[in-house]
């Protein structure tokens, strides 16, 4: 068999193959720590000395920002945009349409007063879940 070259039942046990998703919030164990520690190098290294804002008790950032699940959500989208907006298969308008259409959208959503860092004004306070009755819709069926 040449190089590259798959047999027919290598191919046919790619193509049952599930794609993994790479979106952190799917992850678990390894996988999980292994891009969160990409992503915290990116947002340590790149986003906030550039466009990291003064933190105010009106536009509030967690320095525990990796212990809200729901900043990890939006970090980790906003870095796969930034990826695909400026890497090298991206168009001319690329960085253009990361800063217009998704970099001031999630900084706006994470420093907003009622976002996930809203009780953290000086140092990480976790966030308290909504309550869920414990005898709600998915324990009555």
């Amino acid at each position: 068999m040449t190089q590259g070259a798959q047999s027919a039942e290598e191919s046919a046990g790619a193509e049952n193959e599930e794609p993994k998703p790479f979106f952190i919030l799917y992850l678990n164990g390894p996988e999980y720590v292994e891009e969160l520690r990409r992503l915290s190098r990116w947002v340590e290294q790149l986003l906030l000395p550039v466009y990291g804002r003064e933190v105010t008790s009106a536009s509030p950032w967690c320095p525990r920002w990796w212990e809200h699940p729901e900043a990890i959500g939006h970090l980790h989208a906003l870095w796969l945009a930034w990826q695909d907006k400026t890497g090298p298969g991206a168009t001319m308008l690329g960085p253009l349409e990361w800063h217009r259409d998704h970099l001031r959208p999630i900084m706006d959503a994470l420093g907003s007063p009622d976002g996930p860092f809203a009780g953290c004004k000086r140092a990480h306070r976790a966030k308290e879940r909504p309550f869920v009755d414990d005898d709600g819709f998915l324990s009555a069926q």
